[in-house]
């Protein structure tokens, strides 16, 4: 169970959006993780990245790009 999001985590997240071409001043990442996990678009336009907190963070970031894909463009769902 990870209960707090590290450098180590973002680092790692970073390497995901990095390769989408989302800009890091685009992301809002909670140092505090939930259950569910989620990525969501806040009021302002910028991605929302909380982390799961329950399973395994290797198995869920590899989910992430899909779900951030889902997320911005949501017709495609």
């Amino acid at each position: 169970m990870l209960k707090t999001v590290t450098l180590k985590e973002i680092e790692r997240i970073f390497v995901v959006t990095d390769q989408m071409g989302i800009s890091r001043e685009a992301l809002v990442i909670p140092l505090r993780t939930e259950h569910p996990g989620r990525v969501g678009i806040l009021k302002d336009g910028k991605l929302e990245i909380v982390v799961e907190r329950d399973g395994d963070f290797a198995e869920w970031l590899k989910s992430l790009e899909e779900q951030i894909r889902a997320r911005m463009n949501p017709a495609e769902d």
